[in-house]
Order: C-alpha cells, then structure tokens, then sequence
C-alpha cells in the first residue's frame, strides 16, 4: 500500500469528465464549441485526455512547454497557443502548436519564415482588443493588419477573438459580443476569409451566453476554470449540475502550540516584505501546515474544517486551530479557487493524485 504523501491535490477525473460532458452540451445547444484551456492544470496530459475522451477536441494552454508536454504524450487534439508567441520561441510553437493567437504583425512575419522553413502551415487566430485592455489588435486597425497578414507564406488566418474579465474585469456583454459577431461577418465577406474560430471569450462568458437570444456569429469560447471548479470567474456562482470540488488541497499539521495571538518583540517586516498586523485575542491552540507560500497561493485555500489561516510564509502556514482536535501528523483538506489551483498544479512540490475513472 502506498502511504500518502503531503502536500498533495487530489483530483477526481470523474468530476472533470463530468463537467466538461456538461458544458460541451451546453455550449453546443446555442451552436458554439469549446477550447478546453490546459494552463491551470499545468498542462496535464491525464487530465487533457480526460476532455478528449469527452468531447473537447482543441485544447489550449499559455505555456508552449505544456503543449509540447502533450504533443509528446500524443493527445489527439488540435494544439493552441493561448497567447501571442514570444520572439525567441517562434520554432518551438511552430513545431509544438497548431493555432497560435496573434496581435504582433512582426511574430507572424517571424511565423511564417519558421512555418516555411519546417515546410508546414501554421493557422494564427487574431485577438482583437474590446475592452479588458489586455492583449488585441484596435479595431480600426484590423483590416489593414488583416491585408499585411495574408501575403505571408506558411500562415493561415483561421479565426477572430477577444479576452474578458482576465486583466481589466470587463464582462462579455451582449453589445461586446455584438461587435466581435459583425466585425467577423464584416471580415469574411471582405476578404472571402471563412473563420473557423470566432472566440468570445473564456469561462466568464457564462452569463451571456444563458441570457442571450442570439450568438451572432459567436462560435468558440475558451473554458478552464468552468470546466475545473465548476463555477463562472466574475462573481465565482457555481454553474447549476456541476462539481465544484474535482480538486482538494491536503497538507499536513507539523506543528501544534498554545501559544499568544499577536507577535511579541519589536516588529519589522515580514518575509514578503510586509508589515503584517494581528488582533489581540488571547492564547489559541495554534497549529503550522509544512507548506506556504511557495507551494501554493495561501489565500486562495478554503478549509473543510472548523479552523483559520492566520497567514504564510515561504513554507509555513499558520492556523488557529479553534476547538478541533487536529494534531501533529494530521491531515488538513481544504478547497481552492482558481489562483490556488493555478500554483498548486505549477508547484513541483505538491504531488498529484489521480483518481482514475472506473
């Protein structure tokens, strides 16, 4: 028998399937498909071959190291780069990408002198910027970037798409789904261009799209945190028949202690550099998780017990153990929002348990 290992995430491919069965039917009722976004789970060909094996046939991650990860692992799906490639990885994406996202007229020059030097075609969707003030191309200068793009050898322009609610919080809306739907329509009949990829958005698009009349010519959003954690990103509502808890964060208690509430001695700043402040609320039962901030995002962990996460450094968390009766090698469960998720499944130091599906 294998004993456990802490800090660990537990992850219940079940769940996942389950979700992404879900959304992919879903989605398809309003004749829109999906890009299951990879980068949260770190680029996990477990995982990825889970949402193939349900349905969802593109997949997409940040990281060209993840797509290599999958590529090499031989996932039978359609690869994309979920953001604009950087200079000094053009042959890497070439090689490891079928579709990148593109705002920058020098990288798909860049592209296309990779795309003919390793005798293939490589397919680019355009970002176009809406609002959220992150990555795209202005309107007003899309047709002209257009112009410039098709000449290029090696390059195919299969798609449009635009970013919410990643950087700025901007919500798709039905005027902004509005504009990305006619200017792809004005796209393909100007230029005789069919766009395979009219990409709306992410998982925060999960209120429009159930308020919605109409999609337009919207045929593609990109979802991770919907399909993982089974909620919509802009106010984090649990999405009606989906798990919300496919991953669990478990880590260890190393150290329990009476001990006072507040520091004592002259204060300075703390690890991270700031000036921490504490209440004075007597002597607690005070217990320490051997893991921190360097593992995992502290403040994105919920836990199932009766406790509270008084703070973290590098590799320390502090809990105020309450009336539990949790003690030195006890393990401690907790739930994770996306950005605890995110660095859990990045950290080299928290190990993965697959439940596998039956």
């Amino acid at each position: 028998m294998i004993e456990p290992v802490t800090p660990r995430i537990e992850i219940d491919l079940a769940k996942i399937a389950h979700n992404a069965t879900e959304l992919k039917q879903l989605y398809n009722s309003k004749g829109i498909g999906i890009m299951g976004v990879t980068k949260v789970v770190c680029g996990s060909y477990t995982i990825a071959e889970v949402l193939v094996n349900n349905g969802i046939h593109t997949l997409a991650d940040s990281k060209i190291q993840n797509l290599k990860i999958l590529r090499e692992a031989k996932i039978r799906a359609q690869l994309v780069l979920l953001r604009t490639p950087a200079l000094s990885e053009i042959d890497m994406v070439i090689q490891y990408a079928d579709i990148s996202m593109n705002t920058e007229l020098s990288v798909i020059k860049a592209l296309s002198v990779s795309a003919t030097k390793y005798d293939t075609l490589h397919k680019i969707i355009l970002m176009i910027e809406l609002g959220d003030l992150r990555e795209g191309i202005m309107p007003d200068d899309i047709e002209e970037f257009i112009r410039k793009v098709l000449g290029l050898p090696g390059i195919e322009i299969v798609g449009i798409g635009a970013s919410f609610a990643c950087f700025g919080g901007v919500k798709p809306s039905e005027q902004n789904m509005k504009q990305l739907s006619l200017l792809s329509i004005e796209i393909e009949n100007k230029f005789s261009l069919p766009l395979s990829f009219v990409s709306g958005g992410n998982s925060a698009n999960f209120d429009w799209f159930i308020a919605t009349e109409s999609t337009g010519n919207i045929n593609n959003v990109r979802l991770g945190e919907s399909i993982f954690l089974g909620c919509e990103p802009l106010e984090r509502k649990v999405i009606p028949g989906l798990y919300t808890d496919a991953f669990t964060f478990v880590a260890e208690v190393i150290e329990v202690k009476i001990k006072p509430s507040e520091p004592y001695g002259e204060l300075g700043q703390d690890a991270f550099g700031n000036r921490p402040k504490f209440q004075n609320r007597g002597l607690m039962r005070r217990g320490i998780l051997g893991v921190g901030s360097q593992d995992v995002l502290v403040t994105g962990l919920q836990p199932e017990d009766d406790i509270d996460i008084l703070g973290s450094s590098s590799d320390h968390t502090i809990l105020d153990l309450k009336r539990t009766d949790l003690k030195v090698g006890d393990e401690v469960r907790f739930s994770l929002n996306y950005g605890a998720l995110l660095s859990a499944m990045t950290s080299p130091y928290v190990f993965k348990q697959y439940t596998s599906l039956q």
